[in-house]
């Protein structure tokens, strides 16, 4: 009989088209995310203008979306733990899809809260599984990079929804931005064929043939055999209390500035996605030319992740996540000072790469540092606590919006807790996690080995 350690399989495989293809679907899952965000900010001013509602209410309904966005995180991330990702993700998507074109056809407020609060569970139900599975299908030398390039679909998503948003808005209304998101319907079947499911699902069940073709996949020098057993170092089933779990073995106080920092995080990018275009045009810019702003912060957010990633892979994850929470609070600020046009972009390029690029560097922190068995937990419970800041963001900067305060004051509030969460990191523990050390091998205590074959 030969046993196959397929976690160390994983952790030193090389790139191939399998890892290319999950790179491929989670990058176009998340891309959905980045759509649904952005094309609330884009069709505001026309949303309110329509439905007749104030700055204070605006933020309530774009909240609406982000409340279900929390509690997808929470329980399709904890459910998804004992039943299985795979089934989880395509009903996310099913539900993000539907209920995000269902709100074009709404014609006032709390139908529309309604739909969005649907589309959100489904939206922030996809995200934890994406990370994890991404995580846990990566090779161990480049899963920041790679974890990271996944999230590059979210600005991508987001850059589609500005690009489009003004000639769809102009041509057919702002209702059309969102029946547009009824799209991802149609890639279902093929998302479904190319997710893998989790490894330690798959062993718990005994779904052993499936366990080859995914070991095939990963390295094209492994041939099956009959006799063959799947194992994992420190495999554990799912606990009837997971997010327990979170708390325990040293990892409690971790936990909590991971929930800090997403909060933090999901404030600045949820805020400025939803406000970014309103704030510019009471500083003199017209509806048109802010969209501009959002494409350029977009555009800096693609940068983000993508040179986070590499650099993260480099230099250590912590230390460049402080070093982008810094840069965030620095230019979020200085949006706020008057200064030549093209400053203002550069400003907003690397805000966008900072909170949009930082925020991907958490999910991927936090899938590298919970244990495999409670890992779409832990991401999950980041998130969720995260959505907890996003859903206050916009009724926050809404109300000072309503209050008519100076310029200066919003970008002062949305940046200045960037600091605070620069602080958070530096008290994270590393402490029993995946991440690779200083010396460039996995902190997998006894996973040093390679596969070994045992007759």
């Amino acid at each position: 009989m030969r046993q196959i350690n397929i976690k160390t399989m994983v952790n030193e495989a090389k790139l191939s088209t399998f890892h290319y293809r999950i790179l491929l679907v989670c990058a176009l899952i998340i891309a959905f995310d980045g759509y649904d965000l952005t094309v609330s900010g884009v069709a505001l001013p026309w949303i309110m203008k329509e439905m007749a509602i104030n700055a204070t209410y605006a933020g309530v309904l774009i909240s609406s979306a982000l409340v279900g966005m929390m509690v997808g995180n929470i329980v399709f991330g904890t459910v998804a733990d004992k039943i299985g990702r795979q089934k989880i993700i395509v009903l996310c998507i099913l539900l993000c899809s539907v209920f995000t074109a269902a709100a074009g056809f709404c014609k006032e407020p709390v139908s529309f809260s309604a739909a969005r609060f649907i589309a959100g569970l489904g939206l922030g139900g996809a995200m934890p599984n994406v990370v994890s599975l991404m995580t846990e299908y990566s090779p161990v030398r480049i899963r920041n990079a790679l974890v990271t390039s996944v999230f590059s679909g979210f600005s991508l998503g987001g850059l589609l929804a500005a690009g489009l948003g003004k000639g769809l808005i102009e041509s057919y209304g702002w209702q059309s931005v969102f029946i547009a998101a009824a799209a991802p319907v149609l890639l279902i079947p093929m998302i479904w064929k190319s997710t893998p499911e989790s490894i330690p699902f798959l062993i718990r069940g005994g779904r052993i043939d499936e366990l080859k073709k995914i070991a095939s996949r990963v390295d094209g020098q492994y041939r099956p055999n009959s006799d063959d057993r799947f194992v994992e170092n420190h495999l554990e089933a799912a606990s009837e209390a997971p997010v327990r779990q979170l708390f325990q073995q040293e990892r409690g106080l971790s936990t909590l500035m991971f929930w800090m920092a997403c909060f933090i995080c999901l404030f600045t990018v949820y805020g400025l996605s939803s406000w970014l275009i309103k704030l510019m045009a009471g500083a003199g810019y017209s509806n048109a030319s802010a969209l501009t702003f959002m494409v350029v912060m977009n555009l800096g957010g693609v940068c983000g992740v993508l040179i986070g990633g590499v650099l993260a892979d480099r230099l250590g994850i912590k230390c460049v996540l402080m070093g982008m929470f810094v840069l965030a609070a620095v230019s979020i600020i200085l949006l706020g000072v008057r200064a030549p046009t093209i400053l203002v972009y550069v400003w907003i390029a690397i805000a966008g790469a900072c909170t949009i690029g930082t925020q991907n560097l958490i999910n991927a922190y936090a899938g590298q540092f919970y244990p495999i068995h409670i890992r779409t937990t832990g991401v999950g419970w980041v998130l969720g606590v995260g959505r907890a800041g996003a859903i206050l963001s916009p009724v926050a900067i809404g109300m000072l919006v309503h209050m008519g305060l100076s310029r200066e004051q919003y970008f002062l509030a949305i940046g200045i807790p960037s600091f605070a969460a620069a602080i958070a990191i530096t008290l994270i523990d590393n402490i029993r996690s995946d991440l690779p050390a200083p010396d460039g091998n996995a902190n997998l205590s006894d996973e040093r080995a390679v596969v070994r074959a045992q007759t």
